[in-house]
């Protein structure tokens, strides 16, 4: 039972993390309550400091609420503003907020925590909320390109009623787990192929695999909040990742698919991982030439095998780690490991990770089964265990 000041936790991406957040004067700062849970519910440890001017549009009790802390917005003898974080988030921030940041005045105890941050090489992530007009005034311009000079971060969404807005708080976090994490020493660059796949039997019709790509897509979200570089290779989706990931090429029938992975394995950098998780279309036809007339008594259509996209893969994917996925329908989970045991066997990956089609959606029922190439065979109760043992693997645990 979760009380009123408590949030069910979504993740780990910022566990024993302790983020000084920074609520200054925009409009934007109404939004510091949803922001502030969604950075508890990634297991953030949060500090809040606010500005005299973000006190004028919200109040410091519905903050404290969120946060479940005490606010800090003067001075006080404990002076928080100089602990040790390990990052700070200003959001939202004002353009005068940044202006005086950059300029060194350190007038309030918020601006006296910035310039501690600067002085400590603390990564700071600004969210700048602004009317348009001011955003391309050129002075900010130079304001956000010295922040970047520092070696700090401004996150931003388009342009919307004429305003600059700050990104909702799932993205925001999301991106702020990156950051953080991506200074780990052990980040990898990985590719991960999802989706179904769809081919054409004629000009209007179709056949595609019944996958939605949600597992793909959580097993990404979850490696970018951890600080990875993640390349998406999507086919065809029913379901959305929750937050904008930075590279998704999109590739839906299985030919586009293939040339797309071989493009970005030919890349520079090259990734260090291969996610197989896209439902590839093993058995497709030529499609008919224009639109097959309706009304005939049957159509019969040859389905012949397609290229195996682990297999046409494995050579120019050498040397990296590769890791597939094995979904089973009717069989024992003996025979289900059985299978994956062979695909590991057969194509050289890593681990494959198994399921039995028949609980999947059953959250009394394993999420997944992970066979890896060591012999171990691992259970993951949930999406959050099947996410972290691949990782592990990625990493080399």
């Amino acid at each position: 039972m979760v009380s009123d000041t408590g949030v069910d936790y979504k993740g780990s991406s910022l566990l024993n993390r302790h983020v000084l957040f920074v609520i200054s004067g925009g409009i934007a700062a109404v939004e510091s309550i949803k922001l502030l849970r969604e950075l508890r519910r990634h297991r953030a440890k949060v500090t809040i400091m606010m500005t005299k001017e973000s006190e004028k549009i919200i109040s410091p009790l519905a903050v404290s609420w969120a946060a479940n802390e005490r606010i800090v917005s003067d001075w006080d003898p404990e002076m928080k503003q100089l602990n040790n974080y390990d990052a700070l988030l200003v959001a939202p921030a004002t353009r005068n907020t940044i202006a005086k940041h950059i300029h060194g005045i350190t007038d309030s105890p918020v601006m006296m925590s910035l310039a501690a941050a600067r002085g400590s090489k603390t990564p700071i992530v600004f969210i700048p909320s602004m009317h348009q007009d001011i955003f391309d005034d050129p002075v900010t311009e130079d304001l956000l390109h010295q922040i970047e000079k520092e070696g700090n971060y401004y996150l931003h969404s388009t342009k919307i009623e004429d305003k600059v807005k700050q990104p909702d708080s799932i993205q925001i976090v999301a991106d702020f787990a990156h950051i953080i994490n991506s200074k780990n020493i052990d980040r990898q660059i990985i590719a991960i192929t999802l989706g179904a796949n769809r081919a054409p039997i004629d000009a209007v019709r179709a056949i595609q695999n019944a996958s939605s790509g949600r597992t793909g897509w959580v097993i990404a979200e979850y490696l970018h909040r951890m600080g990875h570089e993640v390349i998406c290779i999507a086919g065809k989706t029913s379901a959305n990742s929750t937050f904008n990931l930075p590279t998704i090429i999109r590739a839906g029938a299985p030919n586009e698919m293939l040339e797309a992975s071989r493009n970005v394995a030919k890349n520079n950098p090259k990734p260090t991982c291969w996610i197989h998780a896209a439902a590839v279309l093993d058995y497709f036809a030529e499609p008919e030439i224009g639109k097959k007339a309706s009304g005939g008594d049957k159509w019969e259509i040859t389905l012949n095998p397609g290229p195996k996209h682990i297999s046409e893969l494995s050579e120019i994917t050498k040397n990296t780690v590769r890791i597939g996925f094995k979904l089973e329908t009717n069989v024992s989970e003996d025979r289900l490991i059985e299978r994956a045991k062979d695909q590991i066997q057969k194509y050289g990956v890593n681990a494959v990770v198994a399921n039995l089609l028949e609980e999947l959606g059953d959250s009394s029922k394993l999420r997944a089964r992970i066979i890896r190439d060591d012999g171990r065979q691992l259970i993951a109760r949930n999406e959050q265990e099947m996410c972290s043992q691949i990782e592990d693997i990625i990493l080399g645990i």
